[in-house]
């Protein structure tokens, strides 16, 4: 019985011994892959602030564009108006020309009308001074008859008549003439200023609106500049969950603890926890925020504010923070190359950590509006070795 006991002795000793060893790796690899873990947080840490430094500085930009252009909008309404105020001007100035050419055709006719008239007064004057100087009593008192006086006092009227009609005529053609000339050249001088100022007007808004357009264009291109900062940083942040991703599968492989991953193909689940409207495909689009052309990398599906965000698999989570255009924004590794993403969280809505296991599913976060987001919505992704691929036949 003692020799068996010997041997069987021997052999536990000699398998502690070994199994010593094997811990201490195992502790020193995790140890090592902690370490490397806590140096990609960091890097994680400093390339999210990188981007957040970036998206604040984008989002100043961006409302001074906005304010630029409002100012331009503003500046244009003002030209519109300086140009409509000059046409109108324009057709004033042709009224008052019209004006002036019909007194001067009056102006002409009145003083034909005046000569004329001189033209008898003079002669009635010579005749006068030719026959000598005959008065009115003197024609009435020649009267042959009495029908021939009532005559003669009818010719007289007339004659005094028509000397008062010509001299009152005369006056009141030159008074009118004189006023009109004077009207008019009043309203043209003051056509004429109106419309200096008009065109001075034009050329200072103008003058407004090429700065305007230089400064937008020099705050776009600080834009572009900060844009592509901010997608750098994405990059860079996803490569860097895509490395804890690893360092952590390696790390439960050296503590042989179980894999989550679970996924070997077949449908996802559907990652809310009720059937929404599908307000924006996995299509090339007009981003409705920036108005500028991109290809949309998942699909919107419309849903309250706080609608629970489900898991699509089970995996692991890589990534649980602020992604730029993304908002608050997590990423789940289903293994074999497969993640989802979920963006534009609500504030204070993501529910789990980086390095969590989570089970299909589970309640993950709850849908919000933070990002680039016109309004509450979930925006869903599926990428394949980090490419993104249409979600939908993965969830039909």
């Amino acid at each position: 019985m003692k020799k068996k006991i010997l041997p069987l002795v021997l052999t536990l000793g000699i398998a502690a011994s070994l199994a010593v060893p094997y811990a201490g790796y195992a502790a020193s690899t995790t140890e090592k892959i902690d370490q490397q873990l806590t140096q990609l947080k960091k890097q994680k840490a400093e390339a999210q602030q990188k981007a957040s430094d970036a998206q604040n500085q984008i989002t100043k930009v961006q409302t001074e564009k906005d304010q630029t252009t409002k100012d331009m909008n503003t500046l244009l309404n003002q030209v519109n108006e300086a140009s409509k105020k000059l046409t109108n001007l324009n057709e004033q100035i042709d009224q008052v020309t019209d004006h002036l050419e019909l007194n001067a055709k009056q102006l002409d006719e009145a003083v034909a009308r005046v000569e004329s008239r001189d033209s008898m007064l003079k002669s009635r004057v010579r005749l006068m001074y030719m026959n000598g100087f005959v008065s009115y009593m003197d024609v009435l008192l020649s009267a042959t008859s009495f029908n021939d006086f009532l005559n003669r006092i009818e010719a007289l009227k007339s004659i005094v008549n028509q000397d008062k009609e010509i001299l009152v005529s005369n006056k009141k053609d030159k008074e009118t003439v004189t006023l009109k000339k004077e009207e008019t050249e009043k309203q043209l001088e003051q056509v004429k200023v109106l419309y200096a100022n008009a065109d001075a007007l034009r050329d200072e808004l103008q003058a407004k609106e090429k700065a305007k357009e230089v400064k937008i264009a020099s705050l776009s291109k600080q834009e572009k500049v900060l844009e592509d900062i901010s997608e750098e940083s994405d990059k860079q942040i996803t490569q860097i969950a895509k490395q804890e991703a690893d360092l952590q599968e390696k790390k439960r492989a050296a503590s042989k603890a179980k894999s989550p991953f679970t996924y070997t193909g077949g449908k996802l689940g559907y990652p809310l926890a009720a059937q929404a409207p599908l307000t924006s495909d996995f299509v090339d689009r007009i981003n409705p925020v920036t108005g500028k052309a991109e290809s949309h990398k998942g699909i919107d599906l419309g849903a309250p504010k706080g609608t629970g965000i489900l898991a699509a698999e089970n995996g692991s989570v890589i990534y649980a923070s602020w992604m730029n255009g993304y908002g608050n924004c997590i990423i789940v590794d289903h293994g074999n190359g497969l993640w989802t993403l979920y963006g534009h969280i609500m504030n204070d809505g993501i529910y789990v950590k980086v390095g969590d296991v989570i089970k299909r599913g589970q309640k993950i976060a709850g849908v919000g509006s933070t990002g680039q987001s016109t309004g509450n919505h979930l925006h869903f992704e599926v990428r394949l070795n980090e490419v993104p691929r249409d979600p939908k036949p993965y969830l039909r």
